[in-house]
Formats: C-alpha cells, structure tokens, sequence
C-alpha cells in the first residue's frame, strides 16, 4: 500500500512538473483489531506521506485508500499539498484503466498487518554530476 502510494504520487506530482527530491509513505490499516471494514464499506487503509522538492519546499500526501493494484494504482481520497498550497485532491492515482483494482489486503498471506507496526517505503532521487572529463564529454560537465 505504502509503496504504491509513494510510485503513483511520486509520478503525478512530477507529472505536474515539480522536482521530487523524496518522499516517504507510511500505510495504517487500523490498530484497534478491527479489519477496517463494516457493513457495506471497504476495507480502508489511511495513507501519510511526507517528502520534500528539489527547491526545498514540504510535500505531503495523506488521504484514505479503498483499493490498490501493487506499484500500478490506488483509489480512494488523496490530497498533496507542496508548500503551502494544495497540489491535488483525487479519487485515483496511476494506471487504473488497464489494472484490476483488488481490496485493500495488509501485508503478508492474508495476516494483518502487526499492531504498531506502519508499511513504510521510501523514494529517493539522486542528481550525480559527472566530475572527469574522459567520461563526460569533451566540455567536462
């Protein structure tokens, strides 16, 4: 949950050109023994992630995830802030059209996720600037 979470903002985020120079995503299924689930509702995982841009600006993503396909797409309710202002607010993020969405599952062979214990992932990007002019090129940059 948490890692898709972080691919499909990560992309959208940039897609709206703004440099992500990471971003971290945690994934809560609930700690009170519950399932997530009542009569007629999904189950339902609470997503948080905090990041920062390439200019030094917050970025947050936090919002309420009812289906997930691994690394492809997440529906639910998701907002992005960057800065202080608010980025996004969607029902959907990623490839949704060609992936079958299934329930929500925590982690692991049908076991719920250990009490206290969030998914966590991170995303970083990494700007390597090339320092020897025999492997750069003939102006050395």
């Amino acid at each position: 949950m948490a890692y898709t979470t972080d691919q499909t903002a990560t992309a959208e985020i940039e897609r709206r050109d703004v440099d992500v120079q990471w971003l971290t995503c945690t994934a809560d299924y609930g700690d009170d023994g519950s399932d997530g689930s009542s009569a007629g509702v999904e189950t339902v995982a609470s997503v948080d992630c905090e990041g920062e841009t390439g200019d030094g600006r917050d970025i947050t993503v936090t919002g309420q995830v009812t289906r997930a396909v691994d690394g492809s797409c997440v529906r639910g309710d998701l907002r992005a802030d960057v800065g202080d202002k608010q980025l996004f607010r969607v029902s959907g993020l990623g490839d949704c059209e060609s992936a079958t969405p299934s329930p929500v599952e925590p982690p692991g062979s049908g076991q719920p996720a250990e009490p206290g214990r969030p998914t966590v992932t991170v995303t970083v990007t990494r700007t390597v600037w090339c320092q020897e002019t025999t492997h750069c090129g003939a102006e050395g940059k």
